[in-house]
């Protein structure tokens, strides 16, 4: 799904070694294979397997089991397949855009593994472009332009940070941490993780001696500001990984993914089947179900739960989990994020401003718009992704009714690009705090809560297996959602 910035890495090309395969930063190799190959041999009996949500976690553990002779059920509260990969496709013939996740950094292995593996093709995304533009504090600039002169918006730096761009300050900044792992790779992890865990993003820079004002360029920039009080680690893994570096986007959709494997899956699919409550003892597991037609059981002989800690949070089990997992469902943070999507009738920022791609940066409430990556011939329609903002900032978005959201959004999309109220025609929005099968965008570490929490966000209880994107540290990505349905597939394959 991911959802991390979209203009350009906090780091540049180069201010980090690149990870070798097999490095923790990405996928086992292993894991990977298992596209291909299947889990493999050291399964026992035949299993019935009970599948909680058809996400992309729940999707590639049943698909996976299928392969290996298993029984999933997959059960569905929804009427559609995956999860917070939602394709919004209630355009003009032809078009569409992405609710959720969006994008696929090239060196997320396991999930290009499937794209590759249903013969989904690929185009790239692009991210940073010198032709997009900057609007903050009624100044309208293009990013070359800031780039090459970043005295035109003025945040009241302190002497030593006047004249930089907020890529460099973060560079100085993070030196430590490059060095650390460009001597020691994957090993410089661990201790990456013991000294910065308790760390915010805010309070790392605090304490390297930034100053309000460069805290302040830092946060609009990244377009961190309304996470500045997240956990740094996480900024850390995604920059070290070089996830934002060669994007790619699945041409047509990335539904087509999820699609994919429900094509595969469809006689193990339930829709419209809502898991209140969760049973188990020494040989079995059941799942109390809500569906339209009324109340029922089903019987497995394991479970695996994908639905997000939030929405895990209102089920009831018996018995209780232990209550280190009480605890991690209870406290893991979950961020928002909300997306307000324009059809116009041509993509008049191609003509006026020379635009294909990359993200205009604001300090509006709208935060960012986001352009198609693929160039459209000048007379077509298209779709522009006039906001997409997180935390703070997309939960007041989120608190409006839909229109209103439209409205609030062109005003101030128009204060960039008059343009618009010439080629707008509809707006559509999703706030992912607002969708009852999500209750958050993504899992999102707060300082601490990787030490404190991961272990036990992972860790399975008797016969209920756990994935999804918050079970792995690829938080926000398809990836990380793939990496831990597989990994608890295995499990549940190699159970005796």
């Amino acid at each position: 799904m991911s959802i991390p910035p979209t203009n350009a890495s906090p780091v540049p090309d180069g201010a980090f070694a690149r990870p070798e395969p097999g490095h923790r930063l990405r996928v086992p190799a292993e894991l990977v294979a298992t596209a291909r190959r299947g889990l493999g041999g050291g399964g026992t009996a035949r299993k019935r397997v009970l599948v909680i949500g058809a996400g992309m976690a729940g999707l590639v553990a049943a698909y996976e089991l299928m392969r290996q002779g298993h029984e999933p059920i997959v059960l569905e509260a929804q009427q559609r397949v995956g999860g917070r990969v939602l394709t919004l496709r209630g355009f003009a013939p032809g078009l569409y855009a992405e609710a959720g996740a969006m994008r696929i950094p090239r060196v997320h292995d396991l999930t290009l593994a499937y794209c590759e593996r249903f013969g989904l093709r690929l185009r790239p995304f692009v991210m940073g472009n010198p032709r997009t533009l900057a609007y903050i504090q009624g100044v309208r600039t293009t990013m070359a332009q800031l780039n090459a002169d970043p005295a035109i918006i003025d945040f009241e730096l302190a002497d030593h940070e006047r004249g930089r761009s907020y890529e460099d300050l973060w560079r100085t900044a993070t030196q430590e941490i490059h060095d650390l792992y460009a001597q020691e790779g994957e090993n410089a992890l661990d201790r990456i993780c013991a000294e910065y865990d308790r760390y915010s993003i805010r309070g790392f820079l605090r304490e390297r001696g930034f100053s309000e004002g460069a805290i302040e360029l830092y946060g609009v920039m990244s377009f961190r500001e309304a996470n500045l009080n997240a956990a740094v680690i996480e900024q850390f893994r995604e920059i070290i990984g070089r996830a934002f570096e060669d994007m790619q986007e699945i041409e047509g959709g990335s539904d087509l993914l999820p699609t994919a494997f429900y094509r595969e899956l469809r006689h193990h699919i339930r829709f419209g089947h809502e898991v209140t409550a969760i049973e188990q003892d020494g040989s079995s597991v059941t799942l109390h179900v809500r569906t339209g037609s009324g109340r029922t059981a089903i019987t497995g002989d394991h479970a695996i739960c994908t639905i997000p800690f939030s929405v895990l949070r209102d089920i009831e089990t018996n018995p209780a989990f232990s209550r280190r997992k009480q605890r991690a469902i209870r406290e893991l943070n979950y961020n928002a994020s909300t997306k307000i999507l324009f059809q116009v009738r041509r993509p008049f920022w191609e003509s006026s401003d020379g635009i294909v791609g990359g993200t205009t940066v604001t300090d509006l409430p709208i935060r960012r718009i986001c352009y198609p990556s693929h160039q459209t011939r000048e007379e077509e329609r298209s779709v522009l992704l006039a906001s997409y903002t997180w935390g703070q900032d997309a939960l007041r978005w989120g608190a409006m009714s839909p229109q209103k959201r439209v409205e609030q959004a062109l005003e101030d999309v128009a204060k960039i690009h008059p343009e618009i109220h010439d080629h707008f025609e509809f707006g559509l929005s999703h706030a992912w705090y607002d969708d009852p099968y999500a209750a958050g965008a993504f899992a999102l570490f707060e300082p601490h809560q990787q030490t404190s929490l991961h272990e036990a966000i992972i860790a399975p209880e008797g016969r209920v297996h756990f994935a999804g994107e918050h079970c792995s540290l690829w938080h926000a990505w398809i990836e990380g959602a793939l990496e831990s349905g597989l990994s608890a597939a295995r499990a549940v394959h190699e159970a005796a």
